[in-house]
């Protein structure tokens, strides 16, 4: 069953675009893939034609030779860009082997380890940046069954805060927290916004809050001081996202400092490359939360990391907050039923593309939301129409 063609279909909504893929074989047998990449992801479009080349004619079983040749042969670093080519390739092959083999990925890469996935809810606070609002909206949460959620209080804070945005970040939480419960996982995220010692600052104010983690607090590209916010701090630190190799992993983990590693599946080679990637945090006495800020497909993928992965935590999920059509983008999404995706269930990622409902969706070329833009959590088109 070897590779022929590799088509590209790139869909926009309100905040970004995303990159799908759908892999042809000779036996009639097709595979899907995502490669989204937000503001990139047309970039990585053109990616993925660039090094098309180099995989006709490859077995779709050849996975890992995939991954090699195309990071190998195509001679050039390429970090998110070239990862997330590599990856929406690499899952699309693993759906077409699921589907040759009619099992569900997850049968393939290791086995079912659990029955559904505790799923974290984002992207559900597009309200005014005051604690009633939050809290507010946090209680709509719950009462979803979510007992997990995230969210950034932090306003478009670059670096250090006025005493007055830190505080109303701080009440933020409070809020959120006195209105959720205690048994309520609260996992704050920062977006890379702050300085080693802001960072500091502000998780140990946090720290009365016990959240289940502080997330990117600093940016990923100076590992050691990731690791210097850490040390200092009660609240656990979440960090990994941005990485996109396992070496930079690997130096991560060295530190035995950060043991919940939200790698993006499609930056670490797509689905083995995750489970790899899983059992390196797991022999560091670590859990993963896979990062899934982009379409379905790619949640899709990473239900299956986590239903095979045993050190797997909680599963991101925006699907309750996007665009009501995005689950139409696909055919059999997975419920998401009191807080858990049950898992798929068919062949391969257990879903395709829906076509006609792909192309009603065109790629947008305006500008998408920046997290340093104000009232950026409306997403753009309501942040637009209020400006």
């Amino acid at each position: 069953m070897r590779i022929t063609d590799i088509q590209t279909y790139l869909v926009g909504n309100p905040w970004k675009n995303w990159v799908f893929v759908k892999l042809n074989t000779d036996e009639g047998i097709h595979g899907i893939g995502e490669g989204s990449l937000g503001h990139l992801s047309k970039t990585v479009e053109t990616a993925i034609h660039e090094m098309k080349p180099f995989i006709m004619g490859l077995e779709v079983f050849q996975t890992e030779l995939l991954v090699n040749r195309l990071n190998r042969h195509v001679y050039a670093d390429g970090g998110q860009i070239k990862m997330c080519a590599v990856s929406a390739l690499e899952i699309a092959c693993w759906d077409a082997i699921g589907k040759a083999l009619g099992q569900p990925i997850y049968n393939l890469v290791g086995g079912r380890c659990r029955d559904r996935v505790r799923a974290y809810a984002n992207g559900w606070y597009r309200n005014e940046r005051t604690p009633e609002a939050f809290a507010q909206a946090a209680r709509k949460v719950v009462k979803m069954g979510y007992s997990a959620m995230k969210f950034d209080p932090f306003g478009i804070a670059q670096g250090v805060m006025t005493p007055k945005e830190e505080a109303l970040s701080i009440n933020i939480v409070a809020a959120v927290r006195e209105a959720v419960g205690p048994a309520v996982d609260l996992c704050i995220e920062a977006h890379s916004r702050f300085s080693v010692s802001t960072a500091v600052r502000i998780g140990k104010k946090l720290e009365p809050f016990a959240p289940a983690w502080f997330e990117e607090p600093v940016p990923h590209g100076n590992i050691p001081a990731i690791v210097e916010v850490a040390r200092h701090l009660e609240v656990p630190i979440c960090t990994g996202e941005s990485l996109s190799s396992k070496q930079q992993l690997a130096e991560l983990l060295s530190y035995n400092e950060v043991d919940i590693i939200n790698f993006e599946p499609l930056h670490m080679g797509g689905i083995l490359g995750s489970r790899k990637a899983a059992d390196m945090v797991d022999a560091h006495y670590g859990v993963v939360v896979p990062h899934a800020a982009q379409g379905p497909v790619c949640t899709a993928a990473c239900l299956h990391i986590d239903a095979s992965t045993p050190n797997a935590w909680l599963q991101e999920t925006f699907e309750d907050f996007n665009e009501p059509w995005e689950r139409e983008l696909v055919t059999n999404f997975p419920a998401i039923v009191d807080g858990h995706f049950e898992l798929p269930v068919g062949p391969g990622l257990g879903m395709d593309l829906n076509l006609d409902e792909v192309r009603r969706h065109p790629y947008h070329e305006n500008p998408d939301i920046s997290l340093f833009e104000e009232n950026w959590h409306l997403r753009r088109s309501e942040s637009k129409t209020k400006a």
